[in-house]
């Protein structure tokens, strides 16, 4: 589909754009921006990754937790079917109550149900203004519990995103060694984990005193000393740490990587829960994610482990993962999809009968079974 690479219309006084499946999520955002509009989507790859993509994941990123996931700002797409027909999902239109919803069915559907040529954005006005805060906590649980206390308080920030510090040791070595970018921002030492906090809008008076509510907030907790990002080149490259973990993570050893979501107050069991999994199995994790929404990627290093030990030790141990997600009020995957890696356990999050009904619809579908055969079942 990657010739499938137009910004066919962009509507600004309807807030809407058309556009084709092989679009590069970066380059939209930036063709809308140029009108004052905003997408707000922003997934880690999207100076890589396709529109259609996106929608076949229902990718987020960190604005998710203010401004929603892909599949919010999905109006209407045009799909073709495997049978050959071709139709429109639903209208451009803001609110349809008109038949069964196949837009939304459509999002994170991985490829499964239609081939998607044509995309019905809506759009948003343009922030100005945004603040970002760098928390440091002394351990992963502390962090975790503060991002709770934080919406409690009513404050609802544009991202909330956490890493462990070797993630952040990790990917400043990776920007510069192999980007060769490297990072001047120094992460505050002797802290077990770090959130980025960004608050935006077009009242700077406003950010401000949010900005002073969220500093309230997190010195109830065990923190270092906060870094406020007073230049752009520092917002940069807070973000650039953030955005090139995965990368990093994977630059000197192979991982198998998951994302999982469960509710924030949940966030603190999950962390130690995994971390007291990767001790009974003997493997390591690295953590970070999108944790404003409760969305948590989680990387099981390999390291130096044997062939024997990481193709069934480590599997093993991530069922145990997904087990405790589960438990916990969550579910296997957040943004990232089933595909094949995350089918062998669809059965703990889901019972027989919710799977037979995404079979049939399936069948219904895709009746010979000819699109991205033998994933999510």
């Amino acid at each position: 589909m990657e010739r499938f690479n137009k910004i066919l219309n962009i509507d600004e006084l309807n807030l809407q754009a058309t556009v084709e499946p092989g679009v590069i999520t970066e380059v939209f955002q930036n063709a809308v921006k140029e009108k004052g509009l905003f997408y707000p989507p922003d997934p880690s790859s999207k100076g890589s990754c396709f529109l259609g993509g996106n929608l076949a994941n229902n990718s987020g990123g960190p604005k998710a937790v203010k401004y929603g996931v892909t599949r919010d700002y999905v109006l209407n797409m045009e799909v073709v079917l495997p049978t050959g027909e071709i139709i429109w999902t639903g209208a451009n239109v803001m609110k349809n109550s008109t038949g069964y919803n196949l837009t939304q069915l459509m999002c994170g559907s991985e490829g499964t149900l239609g081939v998607i040529t044509k995309i019905v954005f809506k759009l948003r006005g343009y922030p100005q203004k945004n603040v970002l805060l760098l928390i440091p906590f002394t351990t992963n649980e502390e962090a975790c519990k503060a991002i709770a206390a934080i919406f409690i308080e009513g404050i609802t920030p544009s991202g909330v995103e956490f890493f462990e510090r070797e993630a952040g040791i990790k990917t400043i070595a990776y920007c510069d060694q192999v980007l060769g970018s490297p990072v001047t921002t120094q992460l505050p030492e002797n802290m077990g984990a770090y959130l980025l906090c960004e608050l935006d809008g077009n009242d700077e008076d406003v950010l401000m005193k949010d900005a002073e509510r969220v500093m309230a907030v997190v010195e109830r907790f065990e923190i270092g000393e906060v870094l406020f990002a007073d230049s752009t080149l520092q917002k940069e490259e807070l973000w650039k740490v953030r955005k090139n973990i995965s990368p990093a993570v994977n630059w000197k050893t192979v991982t198998k990587s998951d994302d999982v979501v469960v509710p924030r107050s949940q966030l603190p069991q999950l962390i130690v829960g995994i971390k007291e999994i990767g001790k009974q199995y003997d493997f390591n994790t690295v953590c970070f994610g999108h944790l404003g929404d409760g969305n948590l990627h989680i990387n099981f290093l390999r390291d130096g482990m044997s062939d024997h030990d990481w193709e069934t030790k480590v599997p093993e141990g991530i069922g145990e993962v997904f087990k405790l997600v589960v438990s916990l009020g969550g579910t296997l995957s957040g943004e990232h999809g089933v595909g094949i890696t995350k089918r062998p356990y669809m059965s703990i999050a889901m019972n027989e009968v919710n799977l037979n009904l995404m079979r049939g619809i399936k069948k219904v579908f895709d009746p010979n079974g000819i699109l991205n055969p033998g994933k999510i079942f």
